[in-house]
C-alpha cells in the first residue's frame, strides 16, 4: 500500500499543481484577456467546454456529464492500475500523471461547467489550442506509456 500511497500522491501533486495555476490564472486575468510572454507564447483565460481541440465544445451542454463520468470511469480503471502495477516505476508515473490530469480538469467541469485553459503558442497567427497544466500531465503521460508499452520486454521464465 505505501507505493500506491506514493503515485495517488503523485496524481494529488498534479491536481494541486493545476488547480492553484487555474486560480492564478482566473484571478489575474478576464475571459479572453491575453499577455505576450515571449514572441511564441501567450497567457490567456479561456474556457473549453469540450474535449481536446474543442471536440463538441458547440454540443449545447450535455457534453459536461458525458465528459465528467468519461474522466471519473477511466479514474477509477486508472487507480486500479495503479494498485496492480504500485510496484513498478515508470507504468504507474505515467498512469499517476492521467490520472491527477484527468481529475485537475474534472474539478473545472463541475465548477465551470467547462475546463479553464491558459497556455497559448503560437507561430506568427497560427495558435495552437490553449491548454493547462492538466492537459499537459495527460499528454506527458501517455507519451511515456506508449513509450513504456513500445520498449517494455516480456520477461519470460524458461
Amino acid at each position: 500500500m505505501p507505493r500506491l500511497t506514493r503515485w495517488l500522491g503523485l496524481a494529488g501533486a498534479v491536481i494541486a499543481l493545476d488547480q492553484l495555476s487555474k486560480l492564478w490564472v482566473l484571478g489575474s486575468f478576464r475571459p479572453g484577456e491575453s499577455v505576450a510572454v515571449t514572441g511564441f507564447f501567450n497567457l490567456v483565460l479561456v474556457f473549453n467546454p469540450g474535449a481536446a481541440f474543442s471536440f463538441l465544445s458547440d454540443a449545447g451542454g450535455w457534453q459536461k456529464w458525458f465528459f465528467v463520468a468519461l474522466a471519473l470511469a477511466i479514474s477509477a480503471w486508472l487507480v486500479m492500475m495503479l494498485r496492480r502495477h504500485a510496484a513498478e516505476t515508470l507504468l504507474p508515473a505515467a498512469l499517476a500523471l492521467v490520472l491527477g490530469g484527468a481529475l485537475g480538469n474534472v474539478i473545472d467541469r463541475l465548477r465551470f461547467g467547462a475546463v479553464a485553459d491558459f497556455l497559448d503558442f503560437h507561430v506568427a497567427d497560427w495558435h495552437w489550442p490553449a491548454f493547462n497544466v492538466a492537459d499537459s500531465a495527460i499528454t506527458v503521460g501517455v507519451i511515456v506509456l506508449l513509450w513504456q508499452q513500445l520498449t517494455h520486454k516480456e520477461q519470460r521464465n524458461d
